[in-house]
Formats: structure tokens, C-alpha cells, sequence
């Protein structure tokens, strides 16, 4: 309050963009501290009384009172609003904190005893086949092959569902071997670029792990592109990640609008971006490839 009325008090004294800069973090200040817009404009009438002590009559003052209540009135559908945004926001981050939770879960049921099954099977296998004649012998090694080749998808799953790579190296380095993997499948290159400045948040390196994985996805499954770039930075207390392909394209407008059948994962994203804070950019039209960029507030 004190802060507010200070530089409120610079402003109409003749302050001019130094002032209104100020005034910006303030109320950014605010917004993180969990202060709304009705509590915005109290602070402001407050503050207006005590650097404007010389203005008015008792009967101008009354009037400016009614019509900061007026502008306050006004403002209470932005609140309401803004309060269910927020309440809505913090149930979708919970739910996704629960389904990474449960994708752990799982990928440590596919890596850990589904893993230890198979060992049990190749050694019982083993203890046959040296009881068999040769014949015999060959069609369990055959057998053998299938339960390698199972083993090696469960791996590849477990890593989908929760990358271990993730939680003991960082972002970075999972999204590498999240690329190097898709590359190997789809026959493309993907680089993958910048840093992040060491380890972010855990529900932020998630996010954008899974914003990436999804990406991805969309662009095996519908870009038709050559190559793919991928690019990480952290500046003033924001991480920014892109991926650009030199793809097809597509109607973002169309796709966001409801108009195409394409288009849950990149909806997925946006509630990914927007539990997060952050902001998601995608920028595409036909046969001129497409650049998703997000950014997100590491203080989030």
C-alpha cells in the first residue's frame, strides 16, 4: 500500500513512464501475492484519499467515493472471472500432478516387474532347452527372440510414461533422448538446441517434457517434414521452449476454432501452458511448416 501510494503520489506530480513502469510491477507484485482486482481498487481509492488531501470539498469528496464504488461495481464481473480462472487453473495443474503420478506408477510396473517376469521366463526357458535335443532347442531360442523383443518395447513404454532420464538428468538431456529415439522411428534428424540454465521446477520440466513429447507426435503423424528443430532458453525469469518443423502446415485458426478434426493434442498443450501460467504461440499455414513456442514463468 505504502509502495502504491508513493508512486502514485510521483505520477501526478508529473512522473511520466518510470512511473507507469512502476506502477506495472506493482501490480504484478500483487498478482503474485493472490491480490484480485476489487482489492487493486481499494488500494487505489486509499491511496487517492491520502495524496489528493487538498483537492476537493466535502461534497466533491462524497461524489468521488460514489463513483469509486461505481468503478469498483464495475470491475466485479473481471473478479469473479478471474477468480474461477484461477480455481480452474489449480484443479488442472493437481490433475496432471496426479497423472504423472500414476504414469510413474505404471512405468515402474512395466520396468521393474514385468522386467523381473521376463528374467524368470528366460531362465526357466534355459533350464528346458538343456533337457532338449537340438530341434527343440532352436524353437526356444526362437521363443527367446519374442520375449527379448517384449522386453525391449516394455523398456521403451516405461520410458514414454515417466523417462527416468528426466528426473535424475533434467530437461534437457530427456528431451535429447526423447529425440534421438522419435529421429530413429520416423527416419528425419531432430536437433535439439540451448539450455536451460540447470534444473527448473519439477512440474514445469514435466510440462514442457510432455508439451515436446506431444509435439512430436503430431509431427510423425501429420507434418510429413524432413527435419525438426528444437530450441530451450531461460531469460528474466522465463524458460522458452520451440519446435519448428519444415512441414505441411496447417489452419491454426481452424483447428483452435473447432472447425478440423485435428487438433486434441495441441489442445492438450494449451491446458498444459495455462495451468503453468505461461503462454503458447503457434505459428503455421499450408506447406509452410509450423513453430509452437511456450513460455512460462519459472517463478509459476
Amino acid at each position: 500500500m505504502e509502495q502504491y501510494r508513493r508512486a502514485l503520489q510521483d505520477y501526478l506530480a508529473g512522473g511520466g513512464e518510470g512511473d507507469l513502469q512502476r506502477a506495472y510491477e506493482l501490480g504484478r507484485e500483487a498478482l503474485a501475492g493472490g491480490l484480485g482486482v476489487l482489492d487493486m481498487a481499494m488500494m487505489h481509492a486509499e491511496a487517492l484519499g491520502t495524496v489528493w488531501p487538498t483537492a476537493p470539498t466535502p461534497e466533491e469528496r462524497a461524489h468521488a467515493a460514489k463513483t469509486v464504488a461505481f468503478f469498483m461495481e464495475s470491475l466485479s464481473p473481471f473478479e469473479m472471472t478471474h477468480r474461477a480462472f484461477g480455481e480452474a487453473t489449480l484443479t488442472l495443474r493437481r490433475l496432471n500432478e496426479m497423472l504423472e503420478e500414476e504414469s510413474k506408477r505404471i512405468a515402474h510396473a512395466l520396468h521393474d516387474e514385468a522386467g523381473q517376469l521376463l528374467v524368470s521366463a528366460h531362465i526357466a526357458l534355459a533350464e528346458v532347452a538343456s533337457e532338449l535335443p537340438p530341434p527343440g532347442r532352436e524353437r526356444l531360442q526362437e521363443i527367446r527372440g519374442l520375449l527379448y523383443q517384449i522386453e525391449r518395447r516394455l523398456r521403451e513404454l516405461s520410458h514414454e510414461l515417466r523417462p527416468v532420464v528426466l528426473d535424475d538428468l533434467g530437461l534437457v538431456a530427456a528431451i535429447e533422448f526423447l529425440a534421438q529415439g522419435v529421429s530413429k522411428r520416423a527416419g528425419f534428424p531432430i536437433a535439439v538446441e540451448g539450455s536451460t540454465m540447470g534444473r527448473l521446477p519439477p512440474q514445469i520440466e514435466t510440462a514442457l517434457y510432455r508439451i515436446v513429447q506431444e509435439a512430436l507426435t503430431n509431427v510423425t503423424k501429420h507434418a510429413r517434414s524432413t527435419r525438426v528443430n528444437i530450441r530451450l532458453g531461460r531469460k528474466d525469469r522465463r524458460v522458452r521452449c520451440s519446435v519448428q518443423d519444415d512441414g505441411k502446415g496447417f489452419d491454426v485458426d481452424a483447428v483452435f476454432g473447432g472447425r478440423a478434426r485435428r487438433g486434441l493434442g495441441l489442445l492438450g498443450i494449451r491446458e498444459r501452458v495455462n495451468a503453468l501460467g505461461g503462454t503458447l504461440q503457434i505459428t503455421s499455414a499450408p506447406r509452410q511448416g509450423t513453430e509452437l513456442s511456450v513460455t512460462i514463468p519459472v517463478e509459476a
